[in-house]
C-alpha cells in the first residue's frame, strides 16, 4: 500500500484564491482588509515565518502593518505596540509571532490582543467561544487539519481519531474541534500524549491519527492500522532539516498521510489569512 498524500499546498492555493475574491470585495467597499505582526528580536525562523505571511497576505490582497523591535524591547514596549495595533481601524487581525525574547511574558502578551483582532484564535474569550460552539475565529492548525482531511474525502464523521499531543496551539482545541457535531468532525476522539504507556495500543485503533507532539518520528508504521488516514502536526529541526513527528516509513501502512513539508504548514497559514478576512467582514 502506498498512501494518498494529503497535499496542502494544493487544497491552501484554492484557500487563498476564495479569499482574495472576498478580500477584493471588501476592497471595493473601501474596506481593505488589514494583518498586523508583531515580531520581537532576530530569531531567524521566526523572522522567516512573518516574511511568508507577509508574502501570502500581498498574494490574497491583504494589508501588511509590520511592528519589529529588538529583543531588548520591554513589556511595557510590547503591549504598546498591541494596544496602537488594537485602536488601529485599518488592522483586522493581530499575530504576535512566538517565542518571544526570555523575560517577557507571552500570556500577558497574547491577553493583550483584542479578541475581535485574535487572529490564531487562541484568546481565551475565542477558546471559550470554540468549547461552546459558538462562532468565533478557529486556531489555525487545528482548522486547517480539518479541511485538509475534508478535501481529501477522508471519513471522520463517526470514525474514532486518536491526537498525540495536549498543547493549546493544536492538540487541545483539535480535539474539541473534531469531536463537534459540525461538518468533517462529529468523531469519537481520544487524547494521548508521549507519557501514556503503550501508545501504539490506542493509536492502532484509530481512523485517524493526528500526531502534534513536536518528537521526531514519534509514530512508526507498528503504531498504525492499515489504510488509517495519519497527520503529521507536530515538527522538530536537526540542523536546518525539519523533521516530521511521523516516520517516513508510515507512507507504506497508511491510506492518506500528509508530507513532511507542504501538509499542515501552508493549511495553517490559509486559516490564518480567513481568520483575518472573517474579522474584516464582521466590521461594519
Amino acid at each position: 500500500m502506498s498512501a494518498v498524500l494529503l497535499d496542502g499546498e494544493r487544497v491552501a492555493g484554492r484557500i487563498r484564491m476564495e479569499l482574495a475574491d472576498r478580500a477584493a470585495r471588501l476592497a471595493a467597499q473601501g474596506r481593505p482588509v488589514g494583518l498586523g505582526t508583531v515580531l520581537v528580536g532576530e530569531d531567524g525562523p521566526s523572522a522567516k515565518y512573518v516574511a511568508m505571511k507577509h508574502a501570502d497576505c500581498a498574494e490574497v490582497g491583504i494589508a501588511s502593518f509590520h511592528e519589529h523591535l529588538p529583543a531588548t524591547a520591554s513589556q511595557a514596549d510590547v503591549e504598546a505596540v498591541i494596544d496602537r495595533l488594537n485602536a488601529d481601524s485599518r488592522v483586522h487581525a493581530i499575530l504576535v509571532q512566538l517565542p518571544l525574547p526570555a523575560g517577557l511574558d507571552e500570556e500577558k502578551v497574547l491577553l493583550r490582543i483584542d479578541p475581535a483582532k485574535d487572529v490564531d484564535g487562541l484568546h481565551p474569550t475565542n477558546l471559550g467561544r470554540l468549547v461552546m460552539g459558538a462562532p468565533g475565529p478557529l486556531p489555525c492548525t487545528p482548522a486547517g487539519i480539518v479541511e485538509l482531511l475534508a478535501a481529501h474525502d477522508v471519513p471522520v464523521e463517526g470514525r474514532h481519531v486518536v491526537i498525540i499531543g495536549r498543547g493549546l496551539t493544536i492538540g487541545r482545541p483539535l480535539a474539541l474541534l473534531l469531536a463537534m457535531k459540525r461538518p468533517g468532525c462529529n468523531a469519537a476522539v481520544s487524547v494521548v500524549h508521549t507519557g501514556v504507556r503503550d501508545m501504539g495500543a490506542l493509536t492502532r485503533t484509530a481512523d485517524v491519527v493526528v500526531a502534534a507532539a513536536g518528537v521526531a518520528g514519534l509514530v512508526t508504521p507498528d503504531m498504525v492500522r492499515p489504510g488509517a488516514a495519519v497527520v503529521g502536526a507536530g515538527t522538530s529541526w536537526s540542523g536546518r532539516k525539519l523533521l516530521s513527528d511521523v516516520a517516513d516509513e508510515v507512507a507504506e501502512i497508511a491510506g492518506w498521510i500528509t508530507p513532511r513539508i507542504g501538509g499542515v504548514g501552508p493549511m495553517t497559514r490559509a486559516m490564518l489569512l480567513r481568520n483575518a478576512v472573517l474579522a474584516a467582514e464582521k466590521v461594519r
